[in-house]
């Protein structure tokens, strides 16, 4: 028992939002049994991940130790905690657990990848337990802004850990469950060792609203609008989609879920019993036949996703509904740092339309799904842990949550991604540091984010890219050397073709170039790369990508 060791890694959601994937680990020091909570996805950008289609947790370290995964606990629906499952389980084939409504998703997940369902359990909230190796678990019902979140109670041979998962205190969120101090103070009655808590609305100084609050504004909203309302908010908030969806109705209007995602959610939180009242809705073909004033549509996209039905209708069209002026549009949402530029762009493009947008500043018409500061010093007063371990935040929120435990008396320590707590003792300590990182799904391939992939696509974004071919024979070039171009003016400084001006330059070179050179390869290769570099930035200021194909004819 001594020489056992209770660890806590984070391989992503720790020092970033999104990504989450933490593993809890128990046993004496290399021979610890595992468990992993949440198979997490980032999203990829324009800026720094072009070309990418998803961003997932670096699994390398917990994968050389597969054979010690005694389970994944997946703790809500939300694609950055659910959305690797299918890309990385055949790396870790554990059983997985979860709540219905998450499980559901989850076996939709597998499906897509012609992967096992049967690997995944639907388990029951706290009390109900899942022992597994040296860990039992049990979720607690947390309000979150999906239905079933849960915190996970994780007890161990060395005390219970309570991992909050993304949570917010509402006693009142529509569809959901509520906050249940009772339930809390049941959980903290045998004592807590670590609660490792969501950082996300740390710097938020009031308490949180709750999802009731919007109901009323929103009903009003749309009742007071004229031509036809859209609304827009993350798809998988079903409680925020059906406070739209009854305003519509409210007001008489028809209900359209716009979006493959819309319909997904609402159809998983139909097929488990989870709504049971949801507004009747009809089709956009049957949309066509309604008056304008008389239509709500719910749209895909609230964070200005391109492909999205919300950034469609912004450039004319989706499914043959179109805006026009005197529309409402409202985002239901908060714009996550990052996507403002997206969202900016579609705003302005609706308002060239005339359609009258409402977004979240007033804060009337969107309420978060995390915990402000003074609710998360309500959790550490409530759960009265023996010490905190920030999670779900960048470094500065970690940091600053570490801060707001020690106002409460509580220690705490900043652990970011790839650092290892020994929670083992009466104070937590760092026992290693593991190597982690980013794994791209770049179309149907996994790749690291080391690669050199992306930094190639980067460069040749921002460079433009000249492909060199050239024949030789016998040790000498057979004609000319010629070039094709790619994300380049056609034209530089000498107000020549650029093309002509690459050609004669390397023409000019080969003249001069020794036999040493024209025999090998490789420094044939990278003489043309430096004329054809030199000559570019002389011309247009670019130093492009440079692809040089030599074709040896043997006489």
């Amino acid at each position: 028992m001594g020489s056992d060791r209770l660890l806590y890694l984070p391989l992503g959601g720790a020092g970033e939002i999104g990504m989450n994937c933490y593993v809890y680990g128990y046993g004496p020091k290399g021979k610890e049994r595992f468990i992993i909570v949440d198979l997490g996805v980032a999203f990829p950008d324009m800026d720094s991940t072009p070309g990418v289609n998803l961003i997932l947790p670096d699994i390398s370290w917990i994968e050389k130790r597969a054979d010690r995964i005694d389970g994944i606990f997946i703790t809500h629906a939300h694609e950055d905690h659910i959305g690797a499952v299918g890309h990385l389980w055949s790396r870790l084939k554990a059983p997985v657990y979860a709540r219905a409504f998450t499980a559901h998703l989850a076996r939709m997940k597998f499906d897509e990848h012609g992967l096992d369902a049967a690997y995944i359990n639907t388990v029951s909230a706290f009390p109900e337990t899942v022992t597994t190796g040296p860990f039992t678990v049990s979720f607690a019902p947390v309000a979150h802004s999906i239905p079933e979140s849960s915190a996970l109670v994780i007890d161990t041979p060395q005390g219970r850990i309570v991992h909050t998962g993304d949570f917010k205190l509402d006693e009142t969120p529509g569809l959901g469950e509520a906050h249940d101090p009772a339930m809390w103070a049941e959980i903290a009655r045998p004592g807590v060792r670590a609660l490792v808590c969501d950082s996300t609305n740390v710097f938020s100084k009031v308490p949180g609203q709750s999802e009731e609050s919007v109901g009323p504004e929103i009903t009003k909203l749309v009742a007071d609008a004229k031509g036809m309302v859209v609304a827009t908010t993350f798809a998988s908030n079903i409680a925020r989609v059906k406070t739209l969806a009854d305003a519509g109705q409210k007001a008489g209007r028809s209900i359209v879920l716009l979006g493959r995602a819309m319909r997904k959610m609402i159809s998983a939180a139909v097929e488990v019993g989870l709504l049971t009242d949801f507004p009747p809705t009809i089709s956009t073909d049957d949309a066509r036949d309604v008056p304008r004033g008389n239509l709500m549509l719910l749209s895909t996209g609230s964070q200005g996703e391109r492909r999205a039905a919300t950034a469609q209708l912004s450039r004319g069209k989706y499914l043959g509904m179109s805006l026009k002026k005197g529309d409402l549009f409202l985002f239901s949402s908060k714009t996550i740092p990052g996507n403002e530029i997206s969202v900016s762009r579609i705003v302005n493009s609706f308002s060239e339309m005339g359609v009258d947008v409402v977004d979240d500043s007033m804060g009337h018409y969107h309420v978060s799904g995390h915990a402000n500061g003074p609710d998360l010093a309500e959790m550490h007063r409530l759960v009265a842990p023996q010490f905190l371990i920030p999670m779900h935040g960048e470094h500065r929120h970690l940091r600053e949550h570490v801060k707001l435990g020690k106002a409460g008396g509580l220690s705490g320590i900043i652990a970011p991604n790839g650092v290892m707590v020994d929670l083992s003792g009466n104070e937590p300590k760092v026992a290693e540091y593991v190597e982690t990182g980013r794994t791209y799904l770049d179309g149907s391939s996994q790749i690291g984010a080391l690669d050199g992939v992306v930094r190639d696509r980067i460069r040749m974004a921002l460079n433009g890219h000249v492909v060199v071919t050239l024949i030789v024979e016998n040790n000498a070039p057979l004609g000319d050397a010629w070039c094709e171009i790619k994300g380049l003016p056609e034209t530089g400084s000498s107000r020549a073709p650029l093309v002509e001006v690459l050609e004669n330059d390397l023409g000019q070179f080969l003249m001069r170039a020794d036999k040493k050179t024209l025999r090998n390869d490789d420094k044939l290769e990278e003489a043309l790369r430096r004329v054809v570099r030199k000559v570019t930035k002389d011309e247009v200021g670019k130093k492009p990508e440079v692809s040089v194909i030599i074709s040896r004819l043997e006489g």
